[in-house]
């Protein structure tokens, strides 16, 4: 049997060029080796929209972060369902059941054992379930499938900082492959900060102040998970709680948002 995915139009390198690709599912591969080796924003491949809501997140500035894994047809009960379970555990997370989450998530990595790499959503939960070593392991083996993925690097990061008392030397950094950048001024600050390469928490504050509405809020966001990571607790306050007030923080269902608001009502700040 065959699921059918189909690529976007590649804007970002052949304008209007659009591909079907069929995948067997019997081959249990990834759409992912039928293209160049892209970001997920820019690689434009998503699942046919019965399917988008479990594997993808909603647009970071405007681009989007797509899961590119190719899953093979799932079991129709709910128990075994690898999509139904990924939406189960984001649905726990958001209403604050970080336990419950990592539960859903688990048992759908052993309802599809190949989805381990594109658990984001689970490294994510281990973050604040204070599993930081899970996180950080988790994060590392998502940036072996994607390498050019910014955000997966500063969480691996931001889960060592935590393991290491805020200590930045004695961090483990990833770093995207060698000539690379992202393109996105607000990751690619956010990268540099959490990377200790030279940007600053004004440099974030002014790149998040000048772009768009979702830059505001990741810069703020990402500022409050910075600070918590160095121990500077009343800073992450004031940065998380103003991330979750911008027009974005309210009004958006990017999963980010979600967690930003989870990561205040679990400190306490809301």
């Amino acid at each position: 049997s065959f699921r059918v995915f189909y690529l976007a139009p590649l804007t970002m390198r052949n304008t209007g060029v659009a591909a079907i690709v069929l995948v067997a599912s019997l081959c249990n591969v990834c759409v992912a080796c039928f293209v160049p080796p892209l970001s997920r924003a820019e690689c434009g491949i998503r699942p046919l929209p019965s399917s988008a809501d479990a594997f993808t997140r909603p647009p970071l500035a405007q681009i989007g972060r797509t899961n590119c894994l190719a899953m093979v047809s799932s079991p129709t009960t709910p128990e075994t369902n690898p999509r139904m379970l990924v939406n189960e555990g984001m649905e726990k997370f958001r209403r604050g059941d970080v336990e419950g989450s990592i539960e859903s998530f688990n048992m759908a990595e052993k309802a599809e054992k190949n989805l381990r790499p594109y658990l984001w959503q689970r490294g994510l939960s281990y973050y604040y379930a204070d599993l930081f070593q899970e996180g950080s392991d988790q994060f590392k083996i998502d940036v072996s499938v994607n390498p050019l993925d910014t955000e997966e690097v500063v969480w691996d990061i931001a889960c060592q900082l935590r393991l290491e008392k805020g200590d930045l030397t004695k961090v483990s950094k990833m770093s995207l492959p060698k000539g690379k950048t992202d393109r996105r001024r607000i990751m690619a600050t956010i990268y540099t900060l959490f990377r200790g390469d030279g940007a600053t928490e004004h440099d974030l504050l002014v790149a998040g102040q000048s772009g768009s509405k979702s830059d505001e809020f990741y810069s703020l966001y990402y500022l409050g998970l910075y600070c918590e990571a160095r121990g500077e607790t009343s800073k992450a306050e004031m940065y998380l709680r103003q991330s979750i007030l911008t027009d974005y923080g309210r009004g958006s269902n990017d999963y980010m948002t979600s967690c930003a608001k989870v990561h205040c009502k679990l400190r306490g700040w809301v």
